[in-house]
């Protein structure tokens, strides 16, 4: 009797700019499909070494890697890492070989969904991340759903792409934990409090559900 083949997981992707853009925007939501039985596989653009730069960039690169492989620990998802300098996403992104491993991994592994930065975001690597991973989405010859996320723009005005919302009631305190691991990132003492707490209920509302995340679907 022939052995039954086994049926290849359902990939997400994340990109992020940063090492902790991927939790703040979508960490519950990454959680509750790694619950769900998908491989989620965040790729990390950037160590930000700016935000420590009294610091070497060695010494930044070892900290910032530790908590976000801690992090991607919490929410049961792989951390891949591409050392774009801040303030330069695109032109490392063509002359560090980073383009054609990142095309590499994305058409090895055939994600149904890709979550990336808004583009109304007014973060420029946030806003670079989000133009890499179109200009991605167009080399692909299998088509996955993309989604954006978002970070520093709270408030969104592009309400002519549909929404997707995801119930994380059983999975904030998840994202909670692994924010929590980004101990250098002192702002996140405030951050996830407010902010993500108050985004997390809003979008629960608007499910009916004690928490959610909420996502455009931009392709």
């Amino acid at each position: 009797m022939m052995k039954k083949e086994r049926k290849k997981k359902e990939t997400v992707i994340v990109f992020s700019a940063h090492s902790d853009d991927f939790v703040i925007g979508a960490g519950g939501t990454i959680a509750e499909y790694a619950q769900q039985g998908k491989k989620v596989i965040a790729i990390i653009m950037s160590y930000g070494e700016r935000s420590h730069p009294w610091l070497k960039g060695s010494v930044v690169q070892k900290m910032r890697s530790a908590e976000t492989f801690e992090a991607g620990k919490v929410l049961r998802c792989k951390s891949l890492f591409f050392n774009l300098r801040e303030g330069k996403f695109i032109q490392d992104y063509e002359q560090k070989n980073v383009k054609q491993k990142i095309e590499k991994l994305v058409g090895k592994e055939k994600p149904s969904k890709i979550f990336t930065h808004s583009e109304e975001d007014p973060h420029p690597d946030h806003k670079a991340t989000h133009r890499i991973t179109l200009e991605l989405y167009e080399q692909m010859p299998e088509k996955p759903e993309v989604y954006v996320y978002s970070v520093w723009n709270p408030v969104s005005f592009k309400t002519r792409y549909p929404s997707l919302y995801t119930d994380i009631s059983k999975t904030l305190s998840t994202k909670l934990k692994a924010l929590r691991k980004f101990k250098s990132q002192k702002i996140h003492v405030a951050y996830p409090l407010v902010l993500l707490l108050y985004r997390a209920f809003k979008d629960g509302l608007k499910i009916r559900k004690w928490f959610g995340e909420h996502f455009f679907r931009i392709k």
